[in-house]
């Protein structure tokens, strides 16, 4: 078992971050895969942020934190827009997140 700090660009805040959502080894951290660990992440309540989701991406493929450009930081961030609308509103109400999810709040 390897702690996620020993992970290139991961250092000891993620970790926390990641034990806190019941992520303890950096085996389990890559298993999981960057989209399922940053959506237990936001279901823990950690505030979205992009480029901690595209430095997690790069870090789980061995990559400098940095190497992220073009198309491929355009897809991610599409993929992370999605994520964090579905987990992360903190401008809204409980109540009001699911009636905007379910349709009954006109969006703006």
């Amino acid at each position: 078992m390897t702690a996620i700090s020993s992970i290139r660009n991961l250092g000891p805040a993620m970790e926390r971050a990641f034990n806190a959502a019941g992520i303890m080894t950096a085996e389990e951290l890559r298993e999981m895969g960057a989209d399922a660990a940053y959506k237990r992440l936001l279901e823990n309540g950690n505030r979205p942020h992009f480029i901690g989701y595209y430095v997690l991406h790069m870090a789980l493929q061995g990559r400098p934190w940095n190497d992220c450009k073009g198309d491929e930081k355009k897809a991610l961030r599409t993929t992370f827009d999605a994520l964090k609308s579905g987990h992360f509103n903190a401008t809204k109400s409980e109540l009001d997140q699911f009636m905007d999810e379910i349709g009954l709040i006109e969006r703006r």
